[in-house]
């Protein structure tokens, strides 16, 4: 009603506003990311392999280097061609890397691709308070959206520069799509029509729920409230088969079984519309309750992959960037897929909905009687049901043979390296390899993710280890031949060494995406891979045995990921003040690999360091 009364003149303008405010908001003014100099990654690259290679093997590995990178040599060629790439870019890495690093991974999503956040168990043990938490959370997510959309989200700041905005707007209405060879995402947010509704799925059985009334005002809690008892009313356990476990494939056998799928206009209609929705709920029967501190492992491992096919699993639709997992047990979290989303800009979008959660629903509800939501149906025909049987078996395969251990240290958080004046997370990057070290008795390569988000359209960088300073002081805290003051003093080097690692990667100096997109502009210009590549020290160098990831939130959140080697780690961290959430993950076929014992390792290890900072005697 109040539209009619303004002149479409100044509602263009006043269109224009908005549009112009979400273009300040996404591409605040952040600079280029820059191309390292070719000079510094190279001897950033030597640097890093000292650690982990004897010295013949290291010496001719560095002639090979040196050839590389020789003034007029290959390596001059392609570091041109990266400078040329990067004048003519949004940004010369980032389509590169979600390219490599993703689209064209043929991995399951689960476990080895979408990374999960567990959040503290909500205060309730029934299904009609789910629903209830549930409308909150849809309300707060809408809240969110329409932040976005009008220009009003804070640019977000690190280290006093303002960061590149631009994935908040493609966090919704977006999912990824299988494809034989590699995948590509599908952005449905900047169509003409943008898509107004949810999928809500229960009990394997997908709804499309409308969140808009048709004036294009968000519905208030309460009509959002009534849609999901009518959803859970039309849901009851039936022998439905679970669809949504065919997104849980190996990317080539699932870009077959989509095709055929496909081929079906109902089927094509009902994937259409989860493909569309701006995000998906999946709302979870309880997770079996064992004790407190098996519990947090089994709920992160529910929100990472559902459990299995006779638990949760069949809830997901894997594909889509957004799902929202409320239990009926007050478990709950997020599950996002990386190609298009990025762990800060989701914890600033759980933040916001612990926020909204605080205050009550402002808006009574009209009195309009709404549509039934719609359900969405497949025909599945043999084919089809033989694909699911194979996706359910390797799926509970994927799940059984991951070990998930979260726990949460309470001895200490990040405020205990900040009063000796040390960087929490380098504090804790050090301490990680030195656990790692007293369990296999050996350093192995470990990436830890640094943000490039002060650039524009800047995604991740690795922060590569062990250093040398890190080496050095493993050998010594543990030989009593060495005194505590000599220990101290290693400590403190490591863990300097590691925080000029990083402050160099928030530079965008960081060595791992520039050695990625040089062999990758050898491939843009037809050229033989250079030997620097197909060197054993290269690909033992970036056999990531330690996959790690610092995710800092407000809340008392933890991520979970599978690691990405067979026999390898995942440590994800969350320091507090005076705590410190963690997830170890490993896989149960590698004999060597143990995340409860690597857990109970490090919390010893911890101990030993605050015991080193802070002497009791």
């Amino acid at each position: 009603m109040i539209l009619r009364k303004i002149q479409p003149g100044a509602y263009r303008a006043w269109l224009s506003r908005v549009l112009l405010r979400q273009e300040l908001c996404f591409f605040s003014s952040v600079p280029p990311q820059p191309v390292p100099p070719l000079a510094e990654t190279l001897q950033g690259y030597l640097r890093a392999l000292e650690p982990l290679l004897p010295p013949e093997e290291l010496s001719h590995t560095r002639r090979m280097v040196q050839e590389f990178g020789r003034p007029g040599g290959l390596g001059a060629q392609l570091q041109e061609g990266l400078e040329r790439r990067a004048r003519h870019t949004k940004n010369w890495i980032s389509d590169w890397w979600v390219q490599w690093a993703y689209l064209e991974s043929r991995q399951p999503l689960p476990v080895h691709s979408n990374p999960a956040i567990s959040l503290p168990r909500r205060d309730y043990n029934d299904w009609r308070s789910q629903l209830v938490f549930a409308t909150k959370l849809i309300a707060a997510v809408l809240d969110f959206k329409a932040k976005i959309n009008t220009g009003q989200l804070p640019v977000e700041y690190m280290r006093g520069k303002p960061l590149c905005m631009e994935l908040y707007p493609l966090l919704f209405s977006s999912c990824r799509i299988p494809g034989p060879k590699h995948d590509y995402i599908a952005h449905h947010g900047r169509s003409r029509r943008s898509p107004t509704h949810i999928t809500v799925v229960r009990n394997y059985q997908f709804f499309q729920l409308e969140v808009y009334n048709s004036d294009g005002s968000r519905m208030t809690e309460s009509q959002i409230h009534g849609q999901l008892l009518r959803i859970r009313s039309q849901s009851w356990k039936t022998d439905k088969e679970p669809m949504g476990i065919l997104t849980s494939e190996h990317r080539h056998t699932w870009g077959q079984a989509y095709n055929r799928l496909l081929k079906d206009k109902l089927n094509r209609e009902s994937v259409r519309v989860i493909e569309k929705g701006l995000f998906s709920l999946c709302l979870d029967s309880p997770v079996m309750r064992i004790s407190d501190e098996k519990y947090a492992s089994r709920k992160a491992a529910q929100i990472l992959h559902g459990g299995g096919t006779f638990s949760n699993s069949g809830n997901r639709w894997f594909d889509k960037t957004l799902q929202f997992v409320v239990g009926e047990d007050g478990s709950w979290g997020l599950l996002y897929e990386p190609a298009t989303a990025e762990g800060p800009p989701i914890a600033t979008l759980l933040d916001h909905i612990l926020e909204y959660c605080k205050n009550p629903d402002p808006k009574r509800a009209p009195l309009v009687p709404l549509p039934m939501p719609k359900k969405l149906y497949f025909h599945i025909d043999r084919e089809i049901k033989r694909d699911i049987e194979h996706a359910k078996q390797n799926l509970d395969i994927l799940i059984n043979d991951l070990d998930v251990n979260v726990f949460n240290f309470k001895r200490f958080g990040k405020e205990l390296p900040k009063q000796h004046k040390l960087s929490p997370n380098s504090f804790i990057q050090v301490a990680l390899q030195l656990a790692y070290y007293r369990v296999h008795n050996e350093v192995c390569p470990a990436c830890d993710i640094a943000s490039q988000r002060m650039f524009r359209g800047g995604r991740t960088e690795f922060i590569r280890s062990p250093t040398n300073q890190t080496l050095k002081f493993i050998h010594a805290f543990d030989d009593p031949t060495v005194s505590h003051e000599a220990k101290l003093q290693l400590f403190r080097e490591a863990v300097d060494a590691y925080t000029a690692l990083t402050d160099q990667a928030l530079k965008g100096h960081g060595i791992d995406r520039h050695l990625l997109g040089l062999k990758l502009q050898t491939i843009e210009e037809g050229l033989s891979i250079p030997k620097i590549f197909m060197d054993t020290a290269y690909g033992l160098a970036t056999h990531w045995k330690l996959r790690t990831g610092q995710v800092p939130a407000n809340t008392d959140s933890v991520m979970c990921f599978g690691p990405l080697v067979p026999d390898g780690y995942a440590i994800c961290y969350n320091p507090q003040a005076d705590h410190v959430h963690f997830s170890i993950t490993a896989f149960n076929c590698c004999e060597e690999t143990h995340a409860e014992t690597l857990a109970l390792t490090l919390k010893d290890t911890l101990c030993q360091l605050q015991e080193l900072l802070q002497p009791t005697v």
